[in-house]
């Protein structure tokens, strides 16, 4: 175990509109503007399609680019400042005119402070999140400590920090490496109201997850000989309900500490998981749906699809 290095606020805009009822609300937005030119009758403003995407059109190149189009800025917590876990920084897009964003908590795994993973922190915000890179109490928690406290500091995050006017209480997700990943699992178990859940080269004796029931993405490395895919990350997703938005991304010849420097398969597909599940946003989906091949960086990738979230 030694050698683990890795667990007042806006209300939301409403319920969730998919893009499929945007688009037919835009439509009849056009007829009815068409009858107006006809009858003089007022033409009233066309519906919104989903109110919770944000940044351009997705592309491959900007989803796999080390920064996204919003510019960001960070926030440094103090251990001493919070209670439940560790503090950490937080990084936040600066802009004031796009709305509130989707949350996420970050944690480290077993040894390791939020330095480890601090790559994916303004990656993630420039793409349009604000993002809480956690450090735990100590680092010897186990994955049900760092699971509250991921959970802990999300409550901190949208209750108390300074940019909790920026984020919309009801779209959060948690991510973990090994420990933290662990931990993530163990967040999203006990907070069903999460939008997105990401372990990343998790590890947790407790190997049954049928009772999750947030969307997840298990990224596993294909030469992990700490956290070894055939009993961790494979029994994580095989135990997920069948009808759960799920999918596991196995990375080719990664080992155990591949999330703790940039890497760009692991940023794409846990961008795109978090615009597809956070946001709602489903311009994201054509990176998840149909599931993607094998290649040189992935060895495995298995998934539901389409989704149903």
């Amino acid at each position: 175990m030694s050698a683990l290095t890795s667990p007042p606020t806006t209300s939301g805009l409403g319920e969730k509109i998919s893009r499929h009822r945007g688009w037919r609300a835009k439509a009849a937005g056009v007829v009815v503007a068409a009858l107006a030119l006809t009858t003089g009758a007022a033409t009233p403003a066309p519906a919104a399609a989903n109110p919770y995407e944000r940044g351009p059109d997705p592309t491959t190149a900007s989803i796999e680019a080390s920064r996204g189009s919003f510019a960001t800025s960070t926030i440094t917590v103090s251990r001493l400042a919070v209670s439940g876990f560790g503090g950490g920084t937080i990084y936040y897009p600066t802009t004031t005119t796009a709305g509130t964003f989707g949350a996420v908590s970050i944690a480290p795994g077993f040894t390791a402070s939020q330095s480890s993973m601090a790559w994916l922190g303004p990656r993630l915000a420039s793409q349009g999140f604000v993002v809480f890179t956690i450090d735990t109490v100590t680092t010897s928690d186990q994955p049900d400590s760092r699971g509250r406290q991921l959970l802990a500091s999300l409550d901190y995050l949208t209750q108390q920090s300074s940019v909790r006017s920026r984020i919309d209480s009801s779209r959060l997700g948690v991510i973990g490496h090994s420990m933290g990943g662990g931990g993530t699992l163990e967040a999203a178990r006990s907070r069903p109201s999460l939008q997105a859940a990401v372990p990343l080269t998790g590890w947790n004796l407790t190997k049954n997850w049928s009772t999750l029931r947030v969307p997840t993405l298990v990224v596993g490395a294909q030469s992990d000989t700490i956290a070894p895919v055939s009993s961790h990350s494979i029994p994580f997703y095989n135990s997920l309900p069948s009808t759960l938005d799920k999918a596991y991304l196995e990375l080719r010849g990664a080992s155990h500490f591949a999330p703790n420097t940039s890497n760009t398969t692991i940023a794409k597909y846990t961008l795109s998981w978090l615009k597809r599940f956070i946001d709602d946003d489903t311009r994201y989906e054509q990176f998840l749906c149909p599931i993607p091949g094998t290649s040189l960086s992935i060895s495995d990738y298995r998934g539901n699809c389409p989704h149903n979230g």
